[in-house]
């Protein structure tokens, strides 16, 4: 693993250790429950930067909508 070069450090030691004390299963999930914290900080935050540009554009198109079906109405109005 450490000769490929694919895995970050802490992988290879944590499997290292593991393969020292007889508990690579072991240590492989505490490495896949560090990984998927990780994971999921990562989601929190981008969801978290995400939301209020998607509420900025549902915003901007339903006012657009509304003036879409308002403004005819107002123009009959100064029509008349």
């Amino acid at each position: 693993m450490l000769n490929v070069g694919l895995f970050p450090h802490m992988v290879v030691q944590m499997v290292g250790i593991g393969e020292e004390t007889d508990s690579v299963e072991t240590m492989l999930g505490k490495v896949v429950d560090f990984y998927e914290e990780e994971v999921d900080n990562a989601v929190d935050s981008l969801a978290s930067l995400i939301e209020p540009s998607i509420m900025a554009i549902l915003g901007v198109l339903v006012s657009g909508l509304i003036v879409a079906m308002y403004l005819p109405i107002f123009m009959l109005g100064s029509v008349l």
